[in-house]
């Protein structure tokens, strides 16, 4: 664990090697940050639902080539219409166990962007990730799970420019199954692509943790 590298190169290349089991154990254990348990009496993330995948027949638009990079230029605000989330984004790092940093608990509605990573838009692969759930109430990503290919996902950067995502496919990762390489890594090179990373599976209250993740992959196809 202590050789984990930051992301480099000019689109924020993910880990490789001993870094990704880093990155791997710090999101298998990110349900430990959710308190003390589902805010929801029936959350559809709830259960060791299966991979959504892309169904037969749902079309799919052609990619958008990339945007140019833009410093300092971040994301600001981040919308999912069929699941009926608007929520600000806000910069985060890695944490103690190599994981990404979601927001602070009191930023539950809020959405995390792995800041040293790429940004939304650009090629290369950006990474956003959000609560499921509080003590208490659903939290930003709470519907997630419910997310379909072929939906839309608006990234609003600081200059106002917007990146248009569409869905591609939806999975849920246990931890005995989840794959570094399919979640952080590309799905087809030179494309702009985004990552919606969440809690999901079965809530453990022994250990407080969740199961699996919820991996929802876009990829952008306008811009304005």
């Amino acid at each position: 664990m202590a050789s984990v590298e930051h992301p480099t190169g000019p689109h924020g290349r993910l880990l490789t090697g001993v870094a990704w089991a880093a990155l791997l154990l710090g999101l298998s254990l990110w349900g430990r940050e959710i308190a003390d348990g589902p805010g929801g009496t029936s959350a559809p993330t709830t259960g060791d639902v299966a991979a959504v995948g892309r169904p037969a027949g749902v079309r799919m638009p052609p990619a958008h080539d990339p945007l140019e990079p833009v410093r300092p230029v971040k994301p600001h605000r981040v919308e999912i219409p069929s699941i009926r989330v608007t929520a600000p984004v806000v910069p985060r790092g890695l944490d103690s166990t190599g994981a990404i940093d979601p927001p602070p608990h009191g930023m539950p509605y809020t959405v995390g962007w792995y800041g040293s990573g790429t940004r939304p838009g650009e090629a290369g692969v950006a990474l956003l990730v959000g609560h499921v759930d509080t003590e208490t109430k659903p939290a930003v990503f709470y519907r997630l799970s419910s997310a379909r290919p072929g939906g839309k996902v608006r990234v609003t950067r600081a200059d106002g420019s917007v990146a248009e995502f569409t869905i591609d496919d939806v999975q849920v990762f246990g931890r005995d199954r989840f794959d570094p390489r399919k979640v952080y890594g590309p799905r087809q090179d030179g494309r702009a692509e985004l990552r919606l990373i969440t809690c999901g599976g079965t809530f453990d209250r022994a250990t407080r943790t969740y199961g699996a993740n919820v991996v929802v992959s876009a990829y952008l196809t306008g811009a304005t």
